[in-house]
């Protein structure tokens, strides 16, 4: 009796040529937490100037298989690889030139499936292209899970061209990567959408995730700020008296993979994780145990709230 096989994901990076596709391609490899350590199936669809490390793909057990012709990827091409490799990962280093309209037509074999569209840019050349190559540079990134806009030197203006790729595309996560190496959201206080300004900062349900994750990154945006916002109070091991976890639950990446996010509160709430309530809160960024800055709100009031709309939150529209 034969096992079933598994889901295989196919990880699939567009972008014009030496916008980092190769070096994304490696990090996945080389994790694996996206590999599941099996074999991997590399398609490199056009040659760059950075060469994949033969010893790291043999260690990695990654065959490379490359396509010098659109014609040359078809489903019958990806059904014999599949038979011949029997891969636990896709990689698809995606020759950006030849559209993107061509994978719609692939056929994927067998539990294949799309798992992740990533797509690459380098600052240095972004707005000639935008200019003069602005259908074959955006279509992909139409259609991404994640954009990378990489090499951002310090004058390249993040908020302006996350305006237009957001209207682009409103899923997609958009991150930059600057000259020594670091990422950031490239999102400014203007750009979000409720008045920091604010006496309280009234966080509606649709804009649960998007505080979540931009007090993540930026506890300073928030620190000595007053909110007024809409949660439960959980119970979290080890914590004391007089502190609960105040957050909504959030499907994280799969359905079998709930669970509560948000920030430890100060106040008298008890936790139930079930009664939704509005707190108004102070917030303050606090240093914690392993080093990293984080927000903890003091509880000013709360009161009884309606469930939200979505049980889940959203973190779509960052």
């Amino acid at each position: 009796m034969s096992m079933r096989r598994e889901f295989v994901p196919v990880y699939l990076i567009t972008g014009f040529l030496e916008s980092g596709k190769t070096s994304l391609a490696s990090s996945i490899f080389e994790d694996d937490r996206y590999t599941n350590g099996g074999k991997v199936l590399l398609l490199c669809c056009e040659e760059g100037e950075t060469e994949y490390d033969p010893a790291k793909l043999e260690k990695h057990r990654v065959t490379l298989v490359n396509l010098e012709e659109a014609e040359e990827l078809t489903s019958e091409r990806l059904g014999k690889l599949n038979r011949e490799i029997r891969p636990s990962c896709v990689i698809v280093e995606y020759n950006s030139m030849w559209g993107i309209d061509l994978l719609g037509k692939l056929r994927l074999p067998m539990y294949w499936d799309w798992a992740q569209i990533v797509n690459t840019a380098d600052a240095t050349t972004f707005e000639n292209y935008m200019t003069n190559m602005r259908k074959l540079l955006t279509d992909p990134m139409k259609e991404a899970d994640l954009i990378i806009i990489n090499r951002c030197g310090p004058d390249f203006n993040k908020s302006s061209w996350r305006k237009q790729l957001r209207a682009l595309n409103s899923n997609a996560t958009i991150l930059f990567e600057n000259l020594d190496g670091s990422m950031e959201d490239g999102i400014r206080d203007e750009d979000l959408p409720y008045d920091l300004k604010a006496e309280i900062i009234d966080i509606s349900e649709e804009q649960f995730g998007l505080m979540y994750l931009d007090s993540m990154d930026h506890p300073e945006r928030y620190d000595g700020k007053k909110v007024r916002i809409v949660g439960q109070a959980f119970q979290k091991k080890n914590f004391p008296k007089g502190y609960y976890y105040f957050g909504r639950n959030a499907m994280t990446c799969c359905a079998n993979d709930i669970q509560a996010c948000g920030w430890v509160c100060k106040g008298d709430r008890k936790p139930d994780g079930k009664t939704y309530f509005t707190l108004t809160a102070t917030c303050e960024q606090v240093k914690g145990p392993d080093g990293q800055t984080a927000l903890l709100l003091h509880e000013i009031k709360t009161e009884r709230a309606k469930t939200p709309h979505e049980e889940y939150v959203s973190f779509v529209n960052l």
